[in-house]
């Protein structure tokens, strides 16, 4: 079988009009490069080349020969270029994969300004609450929330989002403030038939007069006074300072959870990624707890 690689040494030789300098180029030896050349002749079953003590004259089916063989040379060269291009200036379609709400609150104006600055990208942004697969859905990274779960990812961390008790002015006045170490009789809103709430270090378990399955739905029923809900900071955060919801169990947030920015591999990553997630540590606000002063507990 022919080598491309011999083909390409072939186009050199013509180019450079030397052996010598054809070696050089390619950091080889002169003695290399000729065994090479007259293997290839060997194999073709043509002269492409005469060669004499002092010049090297290119046959007549050499110089068609060539032709092909530069073009080819020309279109790796054009391919080598355009990839290393795109490790120095963001191209291409970029797969972002978000929680909704964290996509909703906070990635529109990162893409936003992502987009502006950089006018050869497009991005695909994929909101799913579920566990998504990067490499098997195609995706170039995802902001994943919570412990992080699969070690072959490289991680970078963007924040911290803080979780709270709440409920509403109403619904604190008519049913009081349950007591933490048991509420099973309280009016909760959860996320399964049965869950486990931990206040204080007490753990209890709940049963949720509602469960829904979308944090927002829940903080909109927890305003409208069906119950405490255990909700992100930076959903609640409006409805507490404007008096519609109140913080349950005291200011401390019930937990914080790590916002990280997760894709497959560190090694000659994507200049579109990389920036990317420099984009989204450097832009995105940090979602400290409502009031920063108090203890925090990780999860």
């Amino acid at each position: 079988m022919i080598s491309p690689a011999d083909m390409l040494l072939f186009a050199a030789v013509v180019r450079e009009g030397s052996f010598t300098r054809a070696a050089r180029q390619l950091g080889i030896t002169k003695q290399s490069t000729s065994e090479r050349l007259r293997k290839l002749e060997e194999q073709l079953g043509v002269r492409l080349l005469e060669r004499t003590t002092r010049r090297l004259r290119v046959t007549g089916v050499g110089v068609a020969y060539y032709e092909r063989c530069s073009a080819i040379a020309e279109q790796i060269e054009e391919a080598n270029s355009e990839v290393q291009q795109q490790q120095a200036e963001p191209v291409g379609l970029l797969r972002v994969s978000s929680p909704t709400l964290y996509g909703r609150r906070y990635l529109a104006p990162v893409v936003s300004a992502f987009l502006d600055r950089y006018p050869k990208v497009q991005v695909e942004l994929v909101l799913a609450d579920r566990g998504v697969h990067l490499i098997e859905e195609g995706l170039d990274l995802a902001i994943h929330i919570g412990p992080l779960d699969d070690s072959s990812l490289v991680a970078r961390k963007l924040g911290e989002g803080a979780v709270h008790f709440v409920a509403s002015p109403r619904f604190l006045s008519k049913h009081g403030t349950p007591d933490p170490r048991d509420l099973r009789a309280a009016r909760c809103i959860g996320f399964s038939a049965f869950e486990t709430w931990n206040v204080g270090g007490v753990k209890s378990r709940i049963e949720p007069v509602l469960t829904v399955n979308d944090l927002e739905v829940a903080c909109e029923a927890a305003i409208a006074g069906v119950g405490i809900a255990r909700v992100p900071a930076i959903l609640c955060r409006d409805a507490i300072q404007d008096g519609r919801l109140k913080l349950v169990f005291g200011p401390r947030p019930a937990m914080l959870r790590a916002f990280h920015a997760v894709y497959p591999s560190r090694s000659s990553l994507p200049a579109k990624v990389r920036l990317f997630v420099d984009a989204l540590a450097t832009q995105v606000p940090p979602m400290l707890p409502l009031h920063e002063g108090s203890r925090r507990r990780r999860t």
